[in-house]
């Protein structure tokens, strides 16, 4: 099943599909050392981060996620991106995932962002069943998941290697109501 294309608007946001176009400021946000900190993909040059907008197009292909842009309504700027992944249609079920430049943390563009999407993916795609995987250093991703309305279900320890390290990855769901 094919992703079907959506851009979606809010007070004060636009969200638009992710384009090659984009790939500049996609490296920028995972290249830079606050937002890749809990992230699990980072990327040392502009060309390595083809790998990512690869995977964004094999999502939409593939009908297993699609993922967009957050800009400002107001200057068009790009503040981040969000989007869902690994969609099961048998299980009715699918990923969330989201990143922001810095300098729009803490004012609300996640939650925003992620309303608008969970009318499309409850409602449209007839999703059961979102999920969240966070590090479990990553106190600010759980708040706002929290504040999204997902509940915590539990830690996975050591259950992952990053910088030759094993992390601890938690999980949370947000079940439709």
């Amino acid at each position: 099943m094919k992703a079907t294309i959506l851009n979606f608007s809010t007070a004060r946001l636009l969200l638009n599909k992710i384009k090659k176009e984009d790939q500049q400021m996609v490296f920028q946000g995972l290249s830079l050392p606050g937002i890749i900190k809990y992230y699990g993909v980072n990327y040392k040059s502009f060309e390595a981060t083809e790998d990512q907008m690869n995977w964004y197009e094999n999502l939409e292909k593939s009908g297993s996620g699609q993922w967009w842009v957050i800009r400002s309504k107001e200057d068009s700027k790009f503040c981040g991106a969000i989007g869902y992944n690994d969609f099961n249609k048998e299980h009715n079920k699918a990923e969330i995932g989201f990143w922001l430049f810095p300098e729009y943390w803490g004012k609300g563009i996640i939650q925003e962002s992620a309303n608008i999407l969970f009318d499309y993916l409850f409602e449209d795609l007839k999703l059961h069943r979102l999920e969240a995987y966070v590090e479990s250093e990553n106190e600010s991703s759980s708040k706002t998941l929290k504040n999204l309305g997902f509940n915590y279900e539990g830690r996975m320890k050591d259950c992952e290697i990053k910088n030759n390290e094993y992390i601890s990855i938690d999980i949370y769901a947000k079940i439709k109501t």
